[in-house]
């Protein structure tokens, strides 16, 4: 999946730091819908999310549950300050599938 980044320095290294604590409700949200792997990768202001999942996961269960999930909202919304739609993205799009080209 991919996103951008507001191009801003600062915001950029307030979104990493809080990447390097990630609230451990997030964590466990991520991990109980079946995401057994999460990497994000940054070049400039563009990330690049990595995940491998369960076979049940689904985006859509994913969704649901954020969304009855008040600290993942609060999560969300704080991300969304540093977080910018690609210019491609549907209206309320966030993360954006990529589609894979390659692998080995």
């Amino acid at each position: 999946m991919a996103l951008d980044l507001k191009n801003d320095p600062a915001l950029i290294a307030e979104y990493e730091a809080y990447h390097l604590a990630v609230w451990p409700e997030i964590r466990q949200s991520i991990l109980d819908s079946g995401i057994r792997c999460m990497e994000i990768f940054r070049v400039e202001n563009r990330l690049f999310m990595i995940m491998e999942t369960a076979p049940e996961f689904s985006f859509e269960k994913k969704q649901a549950a954020d969304a009855q999930n008040a600290r993942v909202q609060e999560w969300e919304t704080l991300m969304w300050n540093y977080q910018q739609a690609l210019p491609t993205a549907k209206p309320g799009e966030k993360w954006v599938l990529m589609q894979s080209i390659f692998r080995i």
